[in-house]
C-alpha cells in the first residue's frame, strides 16, 4: 500500500479547544508514503453548515422524510495543485507535513450542535487525488461557539409573568406572579426566582419549579419538537386562604449546559423555566419564563458538554492547551431596575414530567 497515513490536525487556542467567530485555525496535513508517489492534487476545505432531517407521517401527505440543509461557509484552498506537465507530481518516500490557516468567518454562525433529528457541524476537510486512483479523504470536526449575541430583546430586563385560576368544586381564586431578575445567564451561573402566590382558595398549593430545554427542528413547512428536562424543584406549601405569601428559590444552571442556538433557521436550542402550582385533584396552573444561556468565554472556563454533540475533537497532541405594573423591590433585587412584562413574556403550555418528543 503506498499510502501509509494520510490524515488533518489542528492546533487547540484554549483549554476548552473551541472556536468562535473570527479565530484562526492553524493545522497541518500529514501525508506518508512507503516510495515515491505521483498526486495529482492535495486540497484543504473548511465548510460550517446546519441540516434537519426526520421521518414522520402526516395524514394527507404522502411524504414521510423531512430533510433540509443550510450553508453558512465554505473555503477551498490547493495545498498542490494539479501539476501542468503530466497532471501530476512525485513526492519522495517518507513523512510530508503540509501547513495551512484557515480563519472562520465573521458573522450569525450557528454553534456545533448534534441531535439525532438535526446538526450543526463544522469541519476541516482534506482530498487526496492521485492518477487512477480513488480520491482520498481526511476530516476532522471542531467545535465552534458562536459570540454571544447582545441584541436579544429583553436579555438584561427582569421578567415577570402572571397567571390567575378559579379552582372547580372549591370557592375562591389563585394568582400566581413569578419574577426573574433577567433572562440571560452563563453557565454556572445562579437563577434567582421569586413567586408571590396569592391564595384565597380553600386548598393548600406547592410551588414547583422545572427548568429544561427545548429543541425545534424545521423543514419543508414542517417543524418537530423535542423536550428534556433538567433541574426541578419545589418550595413549601402555600396553606389555604393564607393569602398573599411570597416564595423565593435559587436554582444553579448546570455548568456543562451549552450555549442557546436561536440564530439557525433549522434547528433552535432553547431553555425555559416552568413554574407552576401543585394542587391536589385540581389542573395546575402554570406560567413560563424563557432562559437563554450564554457563551462562557472565559479561556479558563470548565469544557461545555460538547461530548452529547457526537464530535470527537482531535487537535495536535503536541499544541493541545492545558410586566403590567413593575413588581416589586424583595431582597435579591435591590439593586436592578425593574420593567413591566411584556405581552408576549406570557405564554402558557403543559410540560411533561418526562423526556417527550412532538410534532406540531
Amino acid at each position: 500500500m503506498t499510502i501509509k497515513n494520510f490524515q488533518i490536525e489542528y492546533d487547540a487556542i484554549n483549554r476548552r479547544n473551541t472556536f468562535t467567530n473570527g479565530d484562526t485555525i492553524n493545522g497541518r496535513i500529514i501525508l506518508e508514503v512507503n516510495k515515491k508517489t505521483r498526486i495529482q492534487s492535495l486540497v484543504f476545505k473548511a465548510k460550517g453548515k446546519a441540516s434537519a432531517c426526520w421521518t414522520q407521517h402526516y395524514r394527507h401527505d404522502p411524504s414521510d422524510v423531512w430533510f433540509s440543509d443550510e450553508k453558512y461557509y465554505s473555503i477551498k484552498e490547493d495545498i498542490l495543485k494539479e501539476a501542468k506537465e503530466n497532471g501530476s507530481e512525485v513526492i519522495e518516500k517518507g513523512r510530508h507535513v503540509f501547513p495551512f490557516s484557515f480563519k472562520i468567518p465573521k458573522g450569525k454562525i450557528p454553534s456545533s450542535f448534534w441531535s439525532v433529528f438535526g446538526k450543526v457541524i463544522h469541519k476541516l476537510k482534506a482530498e487526496l487525488k492521485q492518477p487512477l486512483m480513488v480520491t482520498r479523504k481526511a476530516k476532522i470536526h471542531f467545535t465552534f461557539v458562536s459570540k454571544a449575541d447582545t441584541s436579544i430583546p429583553g436579555l438584561m430586563v427582569p421578567q415577570h409573568v402572571r397567571k390567575e385560576k378559579s379552582i372547580a368544586f372549591s370557592p375562591g381564586s389563585v394568582t400566581m406572579d413569578a419574577f426573574t431578575m433577567k433572562k440571560g445567564y452563563l453557565p454556572g451561573e445562579d437563577m434567582k426566582v421569586i413567586v408571590k402566590v396569592n391564595n384565597h382558595s380553600t386548598r393548600s398549593v406547592q410551588p414547583k419549579f422545572v427548568l429544561y430545554e427545548k429543541r425545534s427542528f424545521f423543514g419543508l413547512n414542517r417543524s418537530k419538537i423535542e423536550t428534556r428536562e433538567i433541574l426541578r424543584a419545589k418550595a413549601e406549601a402555600v396553606h389555604s386562604c393564607s393569602g398573599l405569601t411570597t416564595v423565593k428559590k435559587v436554582m444553579t444552571i448546570p455548568k456543562e449546559l451549552p450555549p442557546s442556538i436561536l440564530n439557525c433557521n433549522l434547528i433552535k436550542l432553547e431553555y425555559k423555566l416552568k413554574i407552576y402550582l401543585d394542587i391536589l385533584c385540581a389542573s395546575d396552573p402554570e406560567v413560563k419564563l424563557s432562559v437563554v444561556i450564554l457563551p462562557d468565554e472565559s479561556p479558563d472556563s470548565l469544557p461545555p458538554a460538547y461530548e452529547s454533540f457526537g464530535f470527537e475533537n482531535q487537535p495536535s497532541q503536541s499544541n493541545t492547551l492545558q410586566a403590567d405594573n413593575p413588581p416589586p423591590s424583595y431582597d435579591v433585587f435591590e439593586t436592578y431596575p425593574l420593567f413591566p412584562a411584556t405581552e408576549n413574556q406570557i405564554e402558557i403550555y403543559r410540560l411533561s414530567d418526562r423526556q417527550s418528543s412532538t410534532i406540531l
